[in-house]
């Protein structure tokens, strides 16, 4: 998969010499695309590059720790950890795709990516987009089952299901065809994406041929991977709502809602974000505003999902904790007090 191995190359080769600008010549005889990123001023440059690594860090170490908690803790193997540690993973592999390649081209100031690239970046970063969106779907479902079904999910939620249910998440293929039609498309004067990253709407406004069959395609796939799942999300929580309501005790109605709390945030913040992109791009012919507004959901949501499942769950703090005091050294643990 080129992706990944252009993306590893661009981490790896983030502290090392500047490399040479990418070349033309593929066999599709479309010439590089120019990614024009954040700002043009050299002095911005390096606030950019420290700003989106610190964040990419971030990103990378808390989710991968929310994900190897998960998997050494055995109180945690239950199936909202287990899509968690799903979602935690998508996660690292989402902002893998964007990220590394945007970072290497600020640390050699050189904008530019390949056909191939161009064509990988647009196929797993719609992938995974797609897959954090069904996750979180298949999650409220989870939560809706343990709310309003409670005496029945043990036998409702049980291994098969759980695993079938994460096998159709990871086995979307609404990308192939976005990045399918995208093969007959001619770039002929303006190869300057104005974002930071292969944005397909940003794309197709750069081709001088007929996107019609490309739109329609692109509105087919939002509306059975978008909208479909968010109205799955949303007659979820109308039962959740309905059944916290029903509830006598105000005691018992905070427990019923904290058990999904952190599932609502994160979805509010992914889909808030996320229709921000669309609205703000609808409103505006300002490429600028869409490029912030993408930066929300995402660079800056995949980085806050580690903060909001963990930060008030008991259960995860405490697989967390286990988790650094099995790997992390006896005299790194008394400096920052976890022995």
């Amino acid at each position: 998969m080129l992706i990944w191995s252009e993306s590893c190359a661009a981490f790896f080769l983030l502290l090392g010499k500047p490399s040479s600008p990418m070349k033309r010549g593929n066999q599709t005889g479309v010439g590089n695309f120019l990614l024009q990123g954040f700002s043009e001023e050299l002095d911005m440059q390096s606030f950019f590059f420290g700003l989106f690594l610190s964040i990419f860090l971030v990103t990378f170490t808390g989710n991968l720790l929310i994900f190897l908690a998960i998997c050494s803790d055995s109180h945690l193997h239950t199936p909202m950890y287990f899509f968690l540690s799903n979602l935690s993973f998508a996660d690292i592999c989402f902002t893998s795709t964007t990220i590394p390649k945007m970072l290497l081209n600020i640390q050699t100031l050189d904008k530019t990516i390949t056909y191939e690239g161009f064509l990988s970046q647009i196929f797993f970063f719609i992938v995974f987009a797609c897959l954090d969106n069904l996750l979180l779907t298949v999650m409220a479902y989870d939560r809706f089952v343990a709310i309003c079904h409670p005496l029945h999910y043990s036998v409702i939620m049980n291994p098969r299901l759980c695993g079938l249910l994460a096998l159709g998440s990871w086995s979307v293929m609404g990308s192939l065809l976005e990045t399918l039609t995208l093969w007959g498309l001619c770039f002929c004067k303006n190869m300057e994406i104005p974002h930071f990253f292969c944005d397909l709407p940003e794309v197709l406004k750069l081709s001088c041929s007929d996107t019609l069959i490309n739109n329609t395609v692109n509105y087919f796939v939002n509306i059975v991977l978008g909208l479909f799942p968010l109205s799955g999300i949303l007659f979820s929580y109308s039962q959740i709502f309905s059944s916290i309501l029903k509830i006598s005790s105000t005691r018992g109605k905070y427990k019923a809602f904290s058990t999904c709390g952190s599932h609502l945030s994160v979805v509010s913040l992914f889909y808030g974000t996320g229709l921000g992109v669309y609205l703000s791009s609808a409103v505006t012919s300002s490429s600028r505003t869409s490029l912030v507004a993408s930066v929300m959901y995402t660079i800056v949501t995949p980085m806050l999902n580690p903060f909001i499942y963990s930060l008030r769950n008991r259960d995860m703090m405490g697989a967390l904790a286990a988790l650094l005091r099995k790997e992390v050294p006896l005299s790194i643990r008394t400096i920052i007090g976890l022995s």
